[in-house]
């Protein structure tokens, strides 16, 4: 009888997996063991342990040797005894190994200790079959008080491990043999710690080495190789393991130590790497190759020396292998037929035998190969300019000391042209007239059915033979046409082209290419595209009708203007929404302040006019701000070109950029040695600096740093993009600020865009700048960065003129009291007339005035007294430029000085201003008015 404890908890039965599920809900009140918790405890201990582990365990207790297992063991279980094992009886259940197991267990439950069985073969039936199972496992008794329980069974499957013990065994002994046999040496090399090598006893004779020599050091084997190759050797190996590749092959000499003789040994490797790539062994296979090395050699020198002779041969020559396959060719082939190395090895051949012969040939060299007989037939190849020629190709074999073919060698002989002789004699006497006849209908055929207009006409431009295209094109008949010139055809504007073309190639026999339009029949015209040739007797012109073509280019061009006005309305749309926004804003400060100082004076008071005043003054000026960066967008501001150094004009900036960027940002001027001229308007320029200045200061509001530097520039015409190509100065503005995306950037330089808040920029700066640039014939270009800053490189064309002093001084004149000198005015708004001389009056001035060019110069042409021409270029009619040359034609001393506000023409025009003449922009104060005027009468 079993002793079984007192009731108790059946938790440790808890856990376990599937096999703790199917221990918990088995039945135990059937079996002899009873209810799980009157199990002895160190039944409840071992049965615990065994749910809750993760190695597969057995478990057989009592006499019964009742079970129980784990999940881990479950896997190695079919069908055949799982789930039906648990609970079950030991000797029931393993009936068939009983023999081998029975007697382990009965000696562990009868006391005689545990038990060891290492790769026990156990063959069990699984899954329908039996099995050759390999386990490892330990027997081990279960104390129940004062005996032995059960048995612990602690096991693994190492079925795997053994089989792939033995297959390892067997391929190293078969390894060995081949080795043996195919005197080729193995190596291994343990690259984890160094170079541990282990060397098969084939390895060993083959380098010459004896058999202690079998873990040779790496150093002896560098040592071994022979001096000319040990570098090469020694560095490729180490590449090899410190790389990637886990093949390497290698082929080198040695000094054999055995007998002093030079071998030469081939190595095949495979090299083992960890998860890591790092090389951890290397396989080796080496095989003494030295009397192939040699034979090779001397092949290659035989073959040298055919192809030495081959290549300086004038006529073809090619080689074939054994089975016929076509294998090299001497250059002569490959210059006749237009081919690289290797385009016609092989079947690839055939691509340039003529079709109708390759059959034949095909057949012929078939035959020769299965005989062994020497080749020989004849047929066309193809030149590389298209054109075949009839060639003798004769070929023989190259046998070996047994009598075997080892190559086939061939020549190719040009028998062109007396075949063709041959053929051609012969065919003109049996075809003769046949040919003739099948060339006159051919040459009909391409006449009738062409649809160019074909010509034939005599050296005097009369026409003698038209084809049908003529009619179907033009509509008048062969009749018509024959025995006249073209004039009668063409269309009076083309100036008798056709003709004075067809002349031309009559006498100097050239090809002559040209477009006309002759008139159709229903007295439309089409326009033709001609070419002709010209032979002793007969010129030869073919016209092509391409009247449908003209007329859709036209269309393209049509629909392609169409789209471009589109978007420059959309454009101008855009401009001029944006222009009145900001005019709005400034006539709304003038006006304002105007009314108010209408009311005020109304009201008999004179307080704050001033400040009415100051108010629409800024307004104004403000406006006449954006006039100008308006003009300089669109490139119509008049520029006062001048040669500039843009070193010393950067340079005299630098205090008043200092004051505008404040304390914060600093500033770093690299000025350029030996920097080309320009020439530009210096007040613009300045303008420019300015303006980028202030926007890297608003790019930069906690600080930073702002480079100004100037470099000469060299572009070609890929690096000019938008430029012309040539010699340019560069003025670069950099910032450390905000930078911006690359959306911002591409619209920089559009008018009105602006990221600032409402009221603090008119969005005008940057486009300022870029129409200064191209007005000056240069470009602007921006490269930014969103966080990193942004740099504006302005370009300049050098200039070789000398530089300017003056150049960024505006003019002052000496103080002058106007002492009767007389001032004509011509201006056709009257009231900057009105303005221009009462200010002229007040200064003490005599003026005259006229409101259009040809009454000023009526004027001008009079005997009166003018020391100053006071002139609109923009006058209607003659404008003010048209009236200063005429004055200067009776007046040639005549100071002249140019009002304008929109002056295309005079922007950087060479010429415009001449010597004695000067401009000045509206709108302007009477000031500088009065200040510039005083300068030209005084200077």
């Amino acid at each position: 009888m079993l002793k079984v404890s007192k009731p108790g908890s059946a938790d440790f039965l808890s856990g376990g997996g599937e096999m703790g599920d199917l221990t918990r809900a088995y039945d135990w009140s059937a079996s002899p063991l009873g209810e799980p918790g009157t199990w002895p405890q160190s039944l409840r201990t071992a049965v615990r342990i065994a749910l809750n582990t993760n190695h597969p365990i057995f478990i057989f207790w009592g006499p019964d040797l009742i079970q129980f297992y784990n999940d881990a063991y479950r896997q190695t279980m079919g069908p055949e005894r799982h789930p039906s094992a648990l609970g079950q009886r030991g000797r029931d259940c393993w009936a068939e190994i009983w023999p081998i197991i029975g007697p382990q267990i009965e000696q562990v439950m009868s006391g005689g200790g545990a038990t060891w069985h290492e790769k026990q073969l156990v063959p069990t039936t699984r899954h329908g079959k039996l099995e050759q199972i390999y386990w490892t496992y330990s027997y081990s008794p279960i104390d129940e008080d004062d005996g032995i329980g059960g048995v612990l069974v602690v096991c693994q499957d190492v079925t795997r491990d053994v089989v792939a013990a033995e297959a390892l065994r067997e391929r190293e002994a078969e390894l060995a043999r081949v080795q043996q046999i195919g005197r080729i040496g193995g190596l291994e090399v343990d690259l984890r710690t160094g170079f541990r090598n282990r060397r098969s006893p084939e390895y060993l004779l083959i380098h010459g080495l004896p058999p202690d020599a079998a873990q040779e050091p790496h150093e002896e084997w560098v040592q071994r190789v022979h001096p000319e190759d040990r570098e090469a050797a020694e560095e490729k190996f180490r590449a090899a393991i410190a790389g990637d590749v886990r093949e390497y092959s290698v082929q080198y000499r040695i000094i054999r130590p055995s007998d002093g003789e030079v071998r030469w040994i081939s190595v095949k490797s495979t090299i083992e790497r960890d998860e890591n790539g790092k090389a951890t062994r290397l396989v080796g296979a080496h095989s003494d190759v030295t009397e192939q090395v040699v034979a090779d050699q001397a092949l290659r020198q035989s073959e040298a020396e055919f192809r030495t002779l081959a290549e300086a041969l004038p006529h073809h020559v090619w080689t074939a292998t054994p089975d016929g396959s076509l294998n090299w060719f001497n250059p002569r082939v490959h210059e006749y037929a237009g081919s690289r190395i290797g385009e016609l090895d092989g079947e690839k051949w055939g691509k340039i035998v003529h079709p109708d012969d390759m059959s034949g040939a095909h057949a012929a060299w078939t035959g020769a190969i299965a005989d062994g007989k020497p080749y020989e037939i004849e047929f066309r190849l193809r030149r590389a300019d298209g054109a075949f020629r009839w060639f003798l190709a004769r070929a023989v074999p190259a046998r070996n000391e047994q009598g075997q073919i080892i190559r086939w060698i061939g020549t190719n002989t040009d028998v062109h042209d007396q075949k063709l002789i041959a053929d051609q004699l012969a065919e003109l006497n049996a075809t003769l007239a046949q040919r003739v006849e099948e060339k006159t209908r051919e040459r009909d055929r391409i006449w009738n059915v062409s649809q160019d207009l074909l010509l034939v006409f005599d050296r005097n431009g009369v026409w003698q033979t038209v084809n049908p295209a003529w009619t179907r094109t033009l509509g008048w008949s062969a009749a018509e046409l024959l025995n006249r010139t073209a004039e009668w055809l063409e269309h009076p504007d083309d100036g008798g082209i056709t003709r004075k073309q067809f002349n031309k190639l009559a006498e100097c026999e050239t090809t002559i290419r040209f477009e006309s339009r002759f008139r159709h029949k229903d007295g439309s015209y089409r326009w033709l595209w001609w070419t002709g040739v010209s032979d002793r007797d007969h010129n030869y012109a073919v016209a092509r009708d391409v009247t449908a073509d003209k007329a859709a280019a036209e269309r393209l061009k049509a629909t392609e203007e169409a789209l471009l006005q589109s978007q420059k309305m959309e454009a101008v749309g855009q401009l001029t929404g944006g222009i009145a926004h900001d005019f709005n804003n400034l006539l709304t400060g003038i006006v304002g302040s105007l009314d108010l100082m209408q009311t005020r004076l109304n009201q008999g008071r004179t307080d704050n006019v001033a400040r009415y005043i100051n108010a629409a003054m800024t307004s104004a000026n403000r406006a006449a701000a954006l006039t100008h960066r308006l003009l300089a967008f669109a490139r119509r501001q008049p520029l006062i070109p001048k040669s500039v150094d843009a070193n010393a004009l950067v340079v005299s900036l630098e205090d008043l950029l200092r004051r505008t960027i404040g304390e914060t940002i600093d500033l770093e001027i690299t000025a350029a040695q030996d920097l080309w001229g320009t020439l530009c308007d210096p007040n613009q320029l300045e303008s420019a600096l300015l303006n980028l200045a202030i926007n890297a200061r608003d790019a930069m509001p906690d600080g930073g740093r702002l480079v100004i530097a100037t470099s000469n520039a060299r572009l070609d015409s890929a690096a000019a993009n938008t430029l012309s190509s040539g010699e340019y100065i560069c003025i670069a503005v950099t910032d450390t600020g905000v930078g911006m995306s690359p959306e911002v950037a591409g619209r920089a330089f559009d008018p009105f865009f602006t990221t600032k808040p409402i009221g603090q920029g008119t969005g005008l700066g940057l486009s300022m700048i870029y129409g200064f640039a191209r007005q000056s014939n240069g470009h602007v270009t921006i490269d930014s960065r969103v966080g990193q800053g942004t740099s504006v490189r302005l370009y300049l064309p050098r200039h070789h003129g000398d530089i300017d002093t003056g150049q960024a001084s505006e003019v002052r004149a000496t103080e002058h009291a106007a002492t009767g000198e007389t001032v004509l005015v011509v201006e056709d708004e009257p009231v900057v007339r009105a303005v221009i001389l009462e200010m002229l009056g007040e200064q003490g001035y005599r003026t005259l005035q006229a409101v259009d060019g040809p009454s000023g110069l009526k004027i001008l042409r009079s005997g009166a007294r003018i020391d100053l021409l006071v002139t609109d270029v923009g006058l209607p009619g003659m404008n003010g430029r048209q009236l200063a040359d005429q004055a200067r034609e009776t007046r040639p001393d005549l100071r002249i000085l140019f009002i304008t506000g929109y002056a295309e023409s005079v922007a950087i025009a060479d010429g415009f201003l001449q010597p004695g003449m000067e401009m000045i922009t509206k709108p302007f104060d009477l000031d500088s008015l009065s200040r510039r005027i005083r300068g030209m009468v005084s200077g």
